[in-house]
């Protein structure tokens, strides 16, 4: 995955892909390598809302106990 990959960018190709499946503009040559894009990109934005999850978790328990 890209280093400077974010979320906003992943999500955003995401939409571009599923968008070009849905309209048929994809040619099969290249369909699966649109797929297999695509499913790496949910695996970074599902990891990146897990983590800021787990963050945004931490901060609220933190505020809760005073600390």
């Amino acid at each position: 995955m890209e280093e400077n990959l974010t979320y906003e960018a992943a999500y955003k190709e995401l939409t571009e892909i599923a968008y070009d499946i849905e309209n048929e503009s994809v040619s099969v040559d290249v369909l699966a390598d649109k797929v297999k894009r695509a499913s790496i990109l949910i695996g970074y934005c599902q990891s990146k809302l897990r983590t800021t999850e787990s963050e945004v978790n931490k901060i609220i328990k933190q505020m809760e106990g005073g600390n």
